[in-house]
């Protein structure tokens, strides 16, 4: 079966696409279909050129969006572009916050179903999609029988973003229509956490902390050393949930999925759950003093050791090297 069209929403920030979304465009054009992508906010002329090389050839603009979030406007004016271009195989949509509410908005307003948490996605007479279950211990493909769009929301780090060199895409106005009470809403205020280094999501070094650390205090030898790496400090779930550390250094199937050179587990037993959010690292890196601790059967390196006295001396070896 030849597909007709694929849509890809892509997320702007700070003046480029995100990651997630290159990630998704680059993999939407290896069908062969046609790809669209779908964006808000100002400067879409300017995402063009990075739409354009990675794969899209029409880059439809929503426009700047008054304060509101996104999911209410980009919904409509899905709906909108459906109505008046006629609906593509499939749409597309990053796991973000904004993505998973562009989905469930579209899903009403289209009366579709969504396939969600989807790792995997390949032709096989259609689009058939992977969902990691059972903390990533199997596997669950699926497919849409019914009228397309199919809507589906895809994690991050599933694809690899390649450019492809492409021409800037070719930018049409997307109209937003009348959103009734669902557009009333608007951001009266936003907090932007501080951070120094890269993103967790993409950095190449990343260093996270379990509860084998102890107590929250302890978490800065995690921050010491992912600075002297050049990385970004991480966490699992438990300290998570403990208050040690903020729900965005979370990494895990309920947290950012990551896939950097390095990663290094310190004090992190390697329950299936956190698992799922970084088995794809090239390297792996284990400290912990279980020699039986799970996150050894994944880890390429392991040290059996006190991460009290492990991390100090790492990160006095980095010291000394300058």
């Amino acid at each position: 079966m030849t597909m007709n069209a694929l849509w890809v929403v892509v997320e702007p920030s700070n003046g480029a696409l995100t990651t997630t979304s290159l990630e998704l465009l680059t993999h939407a054009r290896s069908f062969g279909a046609p790809v669209s992508a779908i964006t808000w906010g100002e400067g879409a002329s300017a995402l063009a050129a990075q739409a354009g090389e990675y794969g899209a050839t029409t880059l439809f603009d929503v426009g700047p969006l008054g304060g509101a979030l996104p999911g209410a406007a980009v919904a409509g004016a899905i709906e909108g572009l459906i109505a008046s271009q006629g609906a593509p195989d499939a749409i597309l949509i990053p796991t973000s916050y904004d993505g998973r509410d562009i989905a469930g908005r579209l899903s009403a307003r289209l009366d579709r179903p969504v396939l969600t948490n989807v790792t995997g996605l390949s032709d096989e007479g259609g689009l058939v999609t992977e969902h990691p279950v059972f903390g990533g211990t199997q596997i669950v493909r699926a497919n849409f029988t019914g009228e397309g769009p199919g809507i589906i929301v895809i994690r991050a780090k599933s694809f690899a973003a390649e450019s492809a060199g492409g021409a800037s895409a070719a930018v049409v106005g997307a109209p937003v229509g009348d959103l009734g009470a669902t557009g009333a809403a608007t951001i009266v205020q936003s907090h932007v956490e501080e951070r120094t280094g890269p993103k967790l999501e993409e950095a190449a070094v990343v260093v996270s902390g379990g509860r084998g650390l102890g107590e929250a205090d302890k978490y800065t030898l995690v921050e010491e050393l992912a600075k002297l790496l050049h990385g970004a400090p991480g966490a699992s779930r438990a300290i998570v949930d403990a208050g040690w550390v903020p729900y965005s250094h979370q990494v895990g199937q309920t947290g950012k999925t990551v896939k950097p050179t390095v990663y290094i587990a310190c004090g992190i037993s390697g329950a299936t759950q956190h698992m799922v959010g970084m088995k794809g690292s090239k390297n792996i890196v284990a400290i912990n003093k279980d020699a039986d601790a799970p996150i050894f059967q994944v880890a390429d390196f392991g040290i059996v050791g006190d991460v009290h006295k492990v991390l100090p001396a790492l990160i006095e070896a980095l010291k000394a090297r300058g």
